[in-house]
Order: C-alpha cells, then structure tokens, then sequence
C-alpha cells in the first residue's frame, strides 16, 4: 500500500465531487456544472491515491515557465496530517520546476500550515470577490 502521487488528465466528477466534501474545503460541491467546469479548465491536476482510492488532489492554473497558481489542496480529512498535502505540494514543484514561482490563496483555517512547508506570506495581492 504505496500512496502514488500522479497528474491526470480527465478525471471521473463522482469522484472528485466526494473528495471535496470528505475534505471539508468550501467549494460549490452542489453545482455540478461549475466543479466540472472548474476541473476541466485547470491545466495541473495532481492526484494522491491509495490502492486507487482518490485521498488528495491538488488543483492548479500554470504557464509551466513563471506561475503556477494552486487554486484547491485538498485531502480527504480521514488522511489529513499525514502528509499528503505537503507531497502534492512537491509535486507541484516537479511538474513545473524550480523557476516557477507557486502561489495560493489560503483558507483562514490553513494559515498556520503554509509557512510550515516552505511557503511565505505575501502582502502584494489584490482581488475583486466573486459575487456567488
């Protein structure tokens, strides 16, 4: 029982639907059509399996030359504080290389874990709140 971290390109909606619901992490779960659109239109997904079953996912917007934006990192709660996360992390930086700077937006619930796994604050940032 080996946890395989892995990058795909289609994914099954069932699935990813219910990891984001055992992870706790507030996304529109109920709408279907945004999630998919949401999945499908990040250029990044990494996956963290067990024997198959979907633990973890880290999705992400990127260039693959000078950003790559982590908008979720999730990981079912069951397998939380295990490491997971800081692995799909890792292998955000593998897939994209050590010239691409990483950046996301954090859960105020997830403040503290960042700077733990290599990350800094930044006070640079700017933003315009969705509507719904």
């Amino acid at each position: 029982m080996t946890l395989q971290i892995q990058q795909e390109t289609h994914f099954n909606l069932d699935e990813m639907l219910a990891l984001y619901q055992a992870s706790g992490i507030n996304r529109p779960i109920d709408d279907r059509e945004r999630m998919a659109i949401m999945l499908a239109s990040s250029n990044l997904l990494l996956t963290a399996r067990l024997d198959g079953k979907l633990l973890g996912l880290a999705r992400c917007l990127t260039d693959r030359a000078y950003v790559v934006y982590i908008c979720d990192l999730l990981v079912d709660k069951t397998y939380q504080q295990q490491g997971i996360g800081k692995a799909l992390l890792a292998a955000v930086q593998q897939a994209t290389g050590p010239q691409v700077q990483q950046l996301l937006r954090s859960a105020p619930s997830a403040m503290q874990y960042y700077p733990k796994v290599g990350f800094s604050a930044v006070d640079n940032a700017f933003d315009i709140q969705r509507q719904y």
